[in-house]
């Protein structure tokens, strides 16, 4: 089981570092025995040994290309291939093509987990959509898979030849640009935390403002005043670990020893983590986590600048691993034992002013934007809310409409016909929207009785008419508002 999750962790590091001479190492070699003298040497303390902590690489499909490893490793006939196999060939694809030869059941799984990655992604995109408002606008898939390349998008459902070799591609390249990208976002940190500084003193005063100045310095010239540093992987620096780590005697200095102590997995090779652990006591000479002047992000930067100026130095066939034969070699030449010194973050300032000034003017430009956003959603507010006033008022109106509808309703008022008092016709009034009926409307004007009546016939006439029609017949009998028509129409010459 061990063996197993060993062989899991070293299959990642060399995916990751686009390194997969790791795994032909690792398959089929145990650590190289340590020949020491033992009456020099004391031999440390054995600990228990636990497992290799799992190291994520920072890749989003970081869980798809473990899932991988763990069952191509599996296989017998690949895990023999890939020890036959060198570092070109496998940079060339050669070892991808092996696929072909492994078990059924590891095939099965491996179908498996790429559909799976394949419904993750799409998932994720139909999210992105959904937060981008566009969930109305129907989605190409496959066009938006392209961006994945470290899968075929056209076959979905089957992890071929080509799958394995885009995987090893892919975490290779991106891996590569890991470190630029880390290098990048520390100096976006370290100059918006001078962007804040800066702003900090324009809301202070002139006498709050020099003492905030000189505090500042202090504590830079306090963080500078630290003991010397070592140049990283030179002989001093190790053999600063070897004494103060190790607990061993610096005149008895081994370097194949030393390795050895510090291949944590053994491997026979110093991986980026294992050489990063070997400059945490020259980081703890700068950084305190409890004192102020001192910034953990920057200790980490720093971490990463000692790792790669070793890489540089000593990793000559640029696989990001140290071999036991590179270290070697390394501990032979002169800037192993005669370094120059190492100049540390502080010395080195990560931006220049020019990329300082474009990096407010940046800033100046999306606060600018960010405002006129907000100033367009203010308006839009106020007029959505002005709709809304509109809208309740034209609300209220319906509301009472329709209450003064069912009050009329429950007092089975009906609106009385015209009616002609000497000779002059009453409108009949609607008793919503006071309109004359259409048939009033097409009536003339000044209706006259025919001339053969008189007008007493006529009235009595019509008496006899609205007595028929259940109406009303005199003033009285009229609503109230039409009683007051009637006699002013009765009153006319």
């Amino acid at each position: 089981m061990m063996s197993r999750i060993h062989y899991k962790m070293c299959w990642s590091r060399a995916l990751v570092t686009g390194s997969v001479l790791l795994l032909v190492q690792l398959l089929c070699s145990e650590a190289v025995p340590i020949s020491m003298d033992k009456t020099k040497v004391k031999e440390p303390e054995k600990q228990p040994e636990e497992p290799p902590a799992s190291v994520d690489t920072g890749l989003h499909y970081d869980r798809y290309l473990r899932e991988v490893i763990d069952f191509l490793e599996k296989d017998q006939h690949f895990r023999e291939k890939l020890h036959n196999t060198d570092m070109e060939d496998i940079k060339q694809g050669k070892l991808a093509k092996e696929l072909d030869f492994v078990s059924h059941h590891v095939r099965t799984k491996l179908d498996e987990l790429k559909r799976q990655e394949v419904n993750r992604l799409r998932t994720l995109i139909k999210a992105k959509q959904d937060i981008e408002g566009g969930n109305d606008i129907a989605l190409d898939h496959q066009a938006l898979l392209k961006q994945f390349e470290y899968l075929n998008h056209m076959n979905p459902h089957t992890f071929e030849v080509d799958d394995l070799d885009r995987l090893i591609k892919s975490a290779t390249k991106d891996l590569e640009n890991y470190d630029k990208e880390r290098h990048e976002e520390f100096k976006r940190y370290e100059m918006m935390k001078e962007h804040d500084r800066r702003e900090h003193l324009k809301t202070l005063d002139e006498e709050e403002r020099k003492k905030e100045e000189e505090h500042y310095e202090e504590m830079r010239k306090k963080h500078a005043d630290h003991p010397k540093v070592n140049h990283p992987g030179s002989q001093n620096q190790l053999k600063e670990v070897w004494e103060e780590a190790d607990g061993l005697d610096p005149e008895d200095f081994d370097p194949k020893t030393f390795f050895n102590l510090h291949d944590t997995n053994g491997d026979g090779f110093f991986d980026e983590q294992e050489l990063e652990a070997l400059f945490t006591k020259e980081l703890e000479k700068i950084y305190d986590p409890t004192n102020e002047e001192d910034d953990m992000v920057e200790m980490e930067e720093e971490r990463l600048r000692m790792r790669e100026h070793v890489m540089n130095e000593v990793d000559s066939n640029k696989d990001r691993l140290v071999s036991l034969d590179e270290f070697l070699v390394a501990t032979k030449k002169k800037e192993f034992l005669e370094p120059d010194s190492w100049e540390t973050l502080e010395q080195n300032q990560a931006y220049t002013d020019e990329e300082m000034r474009e990096f407010e003017e940046h800033l100046a430009q999306q606060e600018q934007d960010l405002n006129q956003k907000a100033v367009d959603l203010q308006k839009q507010r106020d007029e959505l809310e002005r709709q809304q006033e509109q809208l309740n008022a034209q609300k209220i109106e319906l509301q009472q409409a329709v209450e003064h509808m069912e009050r009329l309703k429950s007092q089975k008022v009906e609106p009385p016909p015209e009616v002609h008092v000497e000779g002059n016709a009453i409108p009949e009034i609607h008793p919503v929207d006071n309109q004359l009926h259409p048939e009033q409307e097409a009536e003339p004007q000044g209706h006259q009785p025919a001339p053969q009546d008189t007008p007493q016939e006529h009235h009595e006439q019509q008496h006899q008419d609205l007595a028929q029609q259940g109406l009303p017949q005199t003033h009285q009998d009229l609503p109230p508002g039409h009683q007051e028509a009637a006699q002013g129409q009765h009153n006319l010459p």
